[in-house]
């Protein structure tokens, strides 16, 4: 069943007398009339979508994951654990997998599919040891020449004491310094919402795709809000004016593809979302692989040169 957003009230008393109609005279002219009418509203909702309303849809509980795009996207997925440091980082997951025949390294945050997933994932807030391991991972893929795609989905990087001691800043600096080294492809998809540094971190790619109500951002919304009015209250203007939607930063050259998603978000199609990714990866990587380390070096320093 799906979970309905505050703004998607209209649209949730819709469906509920769609489905209260289909119980009693389903295959009617009236049923049939009713369901166009909630499919246009559906559709005419999710096209004039404002900034903080995408972030809402970002953040959707119900939204595809981590988990559930590497099971569609990848075969033989085999994670590895930990960054040989201090331990395993269950915020950022990673490893082999084959992507239509192609092997790869994934990396990616994880924010968990229910309660117990995200008290384990931390609400996909990775520490140190989540970005050291990722480093680790693309060392490896660096070694086997394996192209590097990330799945980009956190808040931010975990702001606790804990990390701060173990080197947060050291860490997501290195991380970042491991993606513009890289002399293999580096595609990054933003998938949900990527926030400040610790999506930096994961997105330092040749190619950065962002699924279309996505969200990318150097603080969240609420964050800003806090900052500048003193009141998390004020989220929604702070969204709007600093452009974190897909659409505003394909104009600024921040992204290099929007993803769409189904109608109503990804949340109401994960199947469809997944096919719509898949063409988006194999197009990127064909366009990639003919390019050499030294031009793949390049064109990430290059773009994140210009961003600056």
């Amino acid at each position: 069943m799906i979970q309905y957003l505050p703004f998607e009230k209209p649209i949730e008393a819709l469906d509920k007398h769609v489905a209260d109609l289909a119980a009693h005279a389903e295959g009617t002219e009236e049923a049939r009339m009713l369901r166009e009418r909630a499919d246009k509203l559906l559709a005419d909702t999710y096209a004039r979508l404002s900034p903080w309303e995408r972030t809402l849809v970002a953040r959707h509980p119900q939204r595809p994951r981590f988990e559930r795009l590497v099971a569609g996207l990848f075969s033989e997925f085999i994670p590895i654990a930990g960054d040989r440091t201090f331990g395993d980082d269950q915020a950022i997951i990673g490893g082999f997998a084959c992507f239509e025949g192609r092997k790869v390294m994934v990396i990616g945050h994880v924010k968990g599919e229910d309660t117990p997933g995200r008290l384990k994932h931390n609400f996909g807030m990775a520490r140190p040891e989540g970005y050291r391991k990722a480093i680790r991972l693309m060392e490896l893929a660096d070694r086997f020449g394996l192209p590097v795609v990330t799945l980009v989905d956190t808040p931010g990087a975990f702001p606790g004491i804990d990390a701060e001691a173990r080197g947060q800043a050291e860490a997501i600096a290195r991380s970042t310094e491991a993606c513009l080294g890289l002399s293999v492809p580096l595609i990054a998809v933003i998938i949900g919402e990527g926030g400040s540094g610790g999506a930096v971190a994961l997105a330092a790619a040749n190619r950065v795709l962002m699924f279309e109500h996505a969200v990318y951002s150097v603080i969240s919304p609420e964050g800003c809000a806090s900052i500048l009015w003193r009141s998390a209250a004020q989220g929604p203007a702070a969204a709007e004016a600093m452009k974190v939607t897909a659409g505003d930063l394909l104009k600024l050259g921040v992204i290099h593809r929007i993803v769409y998603e189904p109608r109503g978000g990804a949340h109401r199609d994960a199947e469809e979302t997944v096919k719509r990714l898949t063409l988006a990866l194999r197009a990127e990587l064909d366009a990639l692989s003919a390019m050499s380390p030294a031009e793949l070096r390049n064109e990430r320093e290059e773009f994140f040169l210009r961003l600056g």
